[in-house]
């Protein structure tokens, strides 16, 4: 199945295709609609041919629509019905759970992206979980986001901005009880040392996340979408496909070479994509045979 991953961030439109993951950007912005990006990416789609679209949107989804308006970027994502606009079928997902699912390798693993905002999701045996704790209170009634997003980031400088990013990634690993931590997300890549148990992921990696929801189709069972949340059944909470899809995608993500240009961009740029595994820590991979979520 030929597959369009479209990623909405705070400062561009990450669009790729399954057949070739050859990463085109547009320009987002605080204000940039809904409407604006389905323009935009019609607009650089219009000779692509693929039958299906999966969705990375920066806030929580429900019933496979946003659930809330974005903070960084303008309004009309509730409302908007992105399958009429596009003509074609879409499956519409958190942001960093999409780019959680393309680092995921095994284990409980949690996803931060440090970038616009802060996304957070955890990945226990292919059960996706997108968090809501960015908001959360921290410091100073500032929330996490507040310190570990780009304002942050400008407010602290980078030094200290790191500091605050690993007493944050131990906090929370030991709060949820993960195994390691992917830190992806555009600012990842100006830490000078990783956390504790922490591996940089790859923006490439939400591309991944994104064909990830389609795979394999043909070979499983149709997917879910359910209403309630079922602690056996539900793979990425609320609305989202099951277990028999996600399950039937492959282990590890895939080893391949990216290249990234944008629509204004000087030419392509080459970054290799590699697994949770390939830096640093093993604990991503390490199985938890106790657990088990078959639907």
């Amino acid at each position: 199945m030929r597959v369009l991953v479209i990623d909405v961030g705070g400062t561009h439109i990450k669009v790729a295709g399954s057949w070739e993951r050859i990463t085109h950007r547009i320009p987002s912005g605080p204000t940039m609609t809904a409407a604006d990006m389905v323009g935009g990416v019609l607009e650089l789609t219009r000779e692509w041919d693929f039958e299906a679209i999966s969705l990375g949107y920066p806030g929580p989804v429900k019933d496979n629509r946003p659930y809330r308006e974005p903070i960084n970027i303008a309004g009309g994502w509730t409302t908007f019905d992105f399958q009429k606009a596009f003509a074609k079928p879409v499956r519409v997902i958190n942001d960093a759970a999409m780019q959680a699912l393309g680092s995921y390798a095994g284990g409980r693993m949690l996803f931060l992206g440090l970038g616009t905002g802060l996304g957070t999701a955890i990945i226990d045996d292919w059960r996706v979980e997108p968090l809501e704790i960015a908001h959360l209170p921290y410091r100073k009634d500032r929330s996490y986001e507040d310190y570990l997003g780009d304002a942050g980031l400008a407010r602290l400088g980078d030094v200290r901005w790191e500091k605050h990013v690993h007493k944050v990634c131990d906090l929370f690993r030991a709060a949820l009880l993960c195994d390691g931590i992917v830190l992806g997300g555009g600012n990842a890549r100006k830490l000078m040392n990783m956390p504790d148990a922490a591996t940089r992921g790859a923006n490439e990696n939400a591309i991944h996340g994104g064909v990830r929801l389609w795979e394999r189709v043909a070979e499983s069972t149709a997917p879910e979408f359910v209403g309630s949340r079922t602690p056996a059944q539900v793979i990425v909470a609320a609305d989202e496909p099951s277990a028999a899809l996600l399950r039937a995608a492959d282990a590890a993500p895939v080893h391949m070479k990216q290249r990234s240009r944008t629509t204004k961009g000087k030419g392509p740029t080459k970054s290799a994509v590699q697994s949770p595994g390939q830096r640093g820590t093993k604990a991503l991979t390490t199985k938890r045979s106790s657990t088990n979520h078959t639907p």
